[in-house]
């Protein structure tokens, strides 16, 4: 199975990345504008005007890994969004995976394209950059 596979260096802390990767206010920051929490602790992103919506679990939530299980998407459907934060001499490594992809599908190709920026923006808002989600609720495209 193909998984996306990135690496930044973050000049923040540790925490302040967690918390960026954790939760729905964080994810706003950076990545898409429409997260909504559901009733069962699931996060729900809405994109292209909820034309997609990816539901996702928090299966591990610890101060250097949070993982996320993606509940729905044809192909995003079982695959994990993992963050992988390390000590680093001026704050943290990231190594983010998004792993379990079925095949390496021209769709699996544009969201590599798209989690390489995602992390830039990622380091952006860790930094205190305020770079906005890449998605907004209503755009209808990228």
């Amino acid at each position: 199975m193909p998984d996306i596979r990135h690496s930044i260096q973050i000049g923040a802390p540790a925490e302040t990345v967690r918390s960026l990767v954790a939760g729905p206010s964080g994810l706003q920051q950076w990545w898409a504008e429409d997260v909504t929490r559901e009733s069962d602790g699931v996060l729900s992103l809405g994109f292209f005007k909820r034309a997609t919506i990816y539901r996702l679990r928090l299966i591990q939530n610890e101060p250097t890994s949070v993982v996320w299980k993606c509940e729905t998407g044809d192909e995003w459907r079982e695959t994990s969004l993992a963050f992988a934060l390390t000590p680093a001499r001026s704050g943290v490594g990231l190594e983010f995976a998004h792993a379990g992809w079925k095949d390496t599908t021209p769709y699996f190709i544009s969201c590599n394209t798209t989690w390489g920026g995602l992390m830039f923006r990622l380091r952006a808002a860790a930094e205190g950059k305020r770079p906005g989600p890449l998605f907004s609720r209503d755009a209808l495209a990228y």
